[in-house]
């Protein structure tokens, strides 16, 4: 066991500034939940407080930031009860929108908590309370009062799709017998990729492998039926799908594509597809088209395809079939604020070429390296978002080998992340 004197001095002085500045944590909290940043019925899971009972058996207790890495838990979470039934199912996370998310997500039977504050006190209440066999952490949130203290009890660590922030990097580097004592906390360490190993190996991390938890999925599914009906409607046209779109992006990316349409058509009229993540925006989407003057067609009211310029998809379960069908794919979510952006993966086991805009916190890491692999592009909302339109109606080869290489990129993240469970249930006893 690591006891408070064994921990290198940062560490032990970190335990004890922040034991010292624990009372002041229930108002800076309720400050927070007066500004909607905390849940006020669960102010208590703050301080390591549970109303839920402990579940009987072995617990796996697997904690994320927020959105983001809260979404790549699931898949995890899913094939460890597949593997494992009667394993008791425990997640953390530190922010409102990420507990809705698990609220609406989790499979049933595991049990969602907000993630303790890193003082002593709390994380020693949430671990006695919960006594976990196994504890996953994700991507780059470490606090050190919650990590020694499992330690200490025995929990067996996990860290994947490890990485850490430039800055997070730079002040690692100032305290490397500490750093190294923390990253030797765990069992297991799958970095992010390439770049990331090498950071955290730099560090004294002993890194196992690579594995991002975001990769691992499917290729989204379609039904061949459907497909084939669909080909033979659009009869050659060419397809433009903006999949999975928020408020203020359908008229931005209509008049982009009625711009591209005018200058690269020849021959079958292009279609684009508007695919709203809220079918219910279906039908003011189809009333916004026909004010910019697009005939539009509207799946929700049973309209066909036929000579529409725009047809909206406002059927839930069908971006498998639009993808198969697109000659270029906009992704959604992300011309906008606060949306975070969608999953580029998608688009990309399917190898259809894909272009994005420049608000993808939630998969910003994939975005990062699929650029970096040549394999997509950012655009902004007008021009080169028509350009990149135009391209795609006029067969631009570039499409084609950002496609081939978005495909390698995914099924290669996907073969990696595959592996994951199995690694993590060998640390369970």
């Amino acid at each position: 066991m690591t006891g408070p004197q064994s921990l290198p001095t940062a560490f032990r002085l970190y335990a004890t500034v922040t034991g010292l500045i624990a009372p002041l944590a229930p108002m800076l909290l309720s400050n927070r939940a007066r500004k909607g940043k905390e849940d006020a019925a669960r102010i208590d899971e703050r301080f390591g407080k549970a109303k839920v009972a402990r579940p009987q058996g072995a617990l796996a207790w697997l904690h994320a930031a927020s959105v983001g890495e809260s979404l790549s838990l699931l898949p995890l979470i899913d094939a460890l009860g597949a593997a494992r039934p009667g394993l008791g199912l425990l997640v953390t996370s530190g922010t409102t929108t990420s507990a809705a998310l698990m609220a609406q997500r989790l499979p049933p039977g595991a049990i969602h908590q907000y993630a303790p504050i890193d003082t002593p006190a709390a994380t020693a209440a949430f671990l006695d309370h919960w006594r976990p066999d196994l504890g996953v952490f994700v991507e780059g949130e470490l606090w050190p009062n919650l990590l020694f203290g499992a330690k200490a009890r025995g929990v067996r660590l996990a860290w994947l799709s490890a990485k850490l922030s430039i800055r997070s990097y730079q002040n690692w580097r100032r305290l490397p017998g500490a750093t190294r004592r923390l990253f030797g906390v765990f069992d297991l360490i799958l970095a992010r990729g390439e770049a990331e190993a090498a950071f955290l190996t730099s560090l004294g991390a002993n890194i196992a492998g690579l594995a991002d938890l975001k990769f691992g999925a499917d290729p989204l599914p379609v039904d061949e039926a459907v497909l084939q009906t669909r080909r033979a409607e659009l009869a050659g046209r060419p397809v433009i799908l903006a999949a999975s779109t928020h408020p203020g992006e359908d008229e931005p990316i209509a008049k982009a594509f009625a711009a591209a349409r005018t200058a690269a058509c020849e021959g079958a009229q292009p279609l684009l597809v508007l695919a709203p993540r809220h079918p219910d925006r279906g039908a003011a989407i189809a009333e916004l088209m026909a004010a910019l003057g697009l005939r539009a067609a509207r799946q929700g009211a049973g309209e066909p395809i036929s000579d529409a310029e725009v047809f909206v998809a406002d059927q839930l379960g069908e971006l498998g079939l639009w993808f198969r069908l697109a000659r270029l794919a906009i992704m959604g979510g992300s011309f906008e604020r606060g949306i975070g952006g969608h999953n580029p993966l998608e688009p990309a086991r399917l190898g259809v070429p894909f272009v994005f805009g420049p608000y993808v916190d939630n998969w910003s890491g994939v975005y990062e390296r699929l650029l970096d692999a040549d394999a997509t592009e950012w655009v902004s909302i007008d021009d080169s978002l028509t350009i990149a339109i135009k391209a795609a109606l006029t067969g631009d080869p570039k499409l084609a080998s950002m496609a081939d290489k978005a495909k390698a990129f995914a099924r290669a993240g996907d073969l990696a992340a595959r592996a994951v469970p199995d690694q993590v249930m060998a640390l369970l006893p």
